[in-house]
Order: structure tokens, then C-alpha cells, then sequence
């Protein structure tokens, strides 16, 4: 079992920055690759960011390569999400997530543990 909790959601104004942590529970972090992503109003959530279990290989939706960065420290348990040039279509609510898989992590439907979500919410 994983345990997930997101912080660091909020309001930012446009071209601003925010950094989204989740912190899971358990031992066996380093056995998890770890997800973000996002549903916004009246929308199907939709991948943002993927990070394999070591941390050496990052995958990210076209939407937002460039600007965001998914990052992970096994011994923190923890994984970020920097979101640098934030805009009004990136308002959303973020979920962190975690999968036994090693590939198809672009796949919601391969992660069987979800946070509880935070609110990013960007004003134009």
C-alpha cells in the first residue's frame, strides 16, 4: 500500500511558478515510477508528467515539455513537480500518482495509487 499527499497548489498569477510536492508513504518508494496529472473543469483528467522508479528517465504531455519538470528524492519518499511559465489553461487540479509498471506510464490506467489532489489555479 501507498499513501499519497500533494501540497503546494495555489493561485499564481500568469508566467508565474509553482512547485508541487507528494509525499508517499511506506518503504518501498524506489519501487514506484510516479505520475502527475491533472483534470481540469468539465474535462478527463489528462497526463502531465512521468518519472521512472530510479529517476532517470522523464516523460511529459507536449503541453507542457519546457516548462514543467518532474523530479523525485527516493530518500525523501517524495516527488516535485516545478511548473515554471504557468498559464490560465494549466488551472487545474493536480493528482500524484504511483504504478508498479515500468513502461506505459504516460497511461492513467497504470497507476493503481492516487493522491487526493491540489488546486493550481492561474489568473490571466
Amino acid at each position: 500500500q501507498v499513501q499519497l499527499v500533494e501540497s503546494g497548489g495555489g493561485l499564481v498569477q500568469a508566467g508565474g511558478s509553482l512547485r508541487l510536492s507528494c509525499a508517499a508513504s511506506g518503504r518501498t518508494f524506489s519501487s514506484y515510477a510516479m505520475a502527475w496529472f491533472r483534470q481540469a473543469p468539465g474535462k478527463e483528467r489528462e497526463f502531465v508528467a512521468a518519472i521512472n522508479r530510479g529517476g532517470g528517465s522523464t516523460y511529459y504531455a507536449d503541453s507542457v515539455k519546457g516548462r514543467f519538470t518532474i523530479s523525485r528524492n527516493n530518500a525523501r519518499n517524495t516527488v516535485y513537480l516545478q511548473m515554471n511559465n504557468l498559464q490560465s489553461e494549466d488551472t487545474a487540479v493536480y493528482y500524484c500518482a504511483a504504478s508498479g509498471a515500468i513502461v506505459g506510464l504516460t497511461r492513467s490506467r497504470e497507476y493503481g495509487y492516487w493522491g487526493q489532489g491540489t488546486q493550481v489555479t492561474v489568473s490571466s
